[in-house]
């Protein structure tokens, strides 16, 4: 019995023409009208035509990122697509998950990543934070180089993608010292990367207690789906507990290795990328061989998909 997993990707995956694929699927436009809409901001040009500056742009990223995973959810759900048995999402992806999810709502979940992302930014301001993948060296030593580069500054090791890929983040010059010390330790790669916040740090503490205010005024139900939350590698049933592994997730690492483990622990047998991109993907099969990572990055690729899980699906 075929046992599966949707995961939902967060900033990173963006890209000019990112919904090209799903062209042809009026659920995909409709639930992209329907958010800029809300947002007052079309989202549609925005993945079709935006330039580089703008798509990485975090108040921009987060609110294009939910609005792309819950449309291509929704084509899921459109084409017969079974109910997985678990969720999550990567950062800004875990909203997307319990969107997906109906634990939040799109119109609530809309304005609430807008308004994480501007937190966010003011936070530390351009310039002054950096985030870093490094690859080809193991999580402690990634801990060593951020314990020895920080000098004084922030520098944390905040995204465990998969075996030897670490994100680090904090300062920017410490985030750089980091880099050359990890390059000396014998990192293959040591790569800034196109974010302009270094998420999951204690720099965004502040940034974390203004999230919390807002979302007293959300209301969050219990998911018909359970979410593994980054901050935990747990899923939560009620309202505050949903909130505070949100408030969290801001300053926490985000624990993905952890998380694709424990769903070959609950019996998973394939992951499935919701969103344009394959960036999880290809974290995924290195975390987890036993597991079969698919994307669903357009119309071909969902086609695909159902067909693989067709046999016989647990949901």
């Amino acid at each position: 019995m075929t046992n599966f997993a949707f995961v939902f990707p967060g900033q990173g995956s963006q890209s000019r023409g990112m919904m090209n694929g799903y062209a042809d699927f009026a659920v995909v436009h409709d639930t992209f009208i329907e958010a800029s809409a809300i947002l007052q901001q079309d989202l549609w040009q925005l993945a079709s035509e935006g330039s580089d500056a703008d798509l990485n742009q975090t108040v921009n990223t987060q609110p294009l990122m939910l609005t792309a995973g819950v449309a291509v959810y929704r084509a899921w759900q459109s084409q017969g697509g079974a109910k997985p048995a678990l969720m999550a999402g990567h950062s800004l992806g875990e909203y997307t998950a319990l969107v997906a999810a109906g634990a939040l709502r799109f119109a609530d979940a809309l304005p609430l990543v807008r308004y994480r992302a501007q937190c966010m930014q003011q936070a530390v301001p351009e310039g002054v934070g950096g985030i870093a993948a490094i690859l080809g060296l193991d999580d402690d030593t990634v801990r060593e180089v951020c314990l020895e580069g920080a000098q004084g500054e922030v520098l944390e090791a905040v995204n465990y993608n998969s075996p030897s890929q670490v994100v680090i983040a904090g300062n920017r010059t410490a985030v750089e010292r980091g880099m050359e010390l990890a390059k000396r330790r014998g990192a293959k790669r040591a790569l800034m990367l196109p974010m302009s916040v270094p998420s999951h740090c204690r720099l965004l503490a502040g940034a974390a207690e203004q999230l919390r205010s807002y979302l007293e005024n959300i209301t969050l139900t219990s998911p018909q789906i359970p979410v593994l939350h980054n901050a935990d590698v747990a899923a939560c049933n009620d309202s505050s507990g949903i909130k505070d592994a949100l408030v969290r997730q801001l300053y926490s690492p985000v624990r993905w290795v952890e998380t694709v483990l424990e769903f070959g622990k609950q019996g998973i047998t394939h992951n499935i990328e919701c969103a344009p991109g394959k960036v999880l993907v290809g974290l995924n099969k290195r975390i987890d061989t036993q597991q079969q990572a698919l994307s669903i990055h357009d119309g071909n690729a969902l086609t695909l998909a159902l067909a693989t899980l067709a046999p016989g699906v647990q949901s």
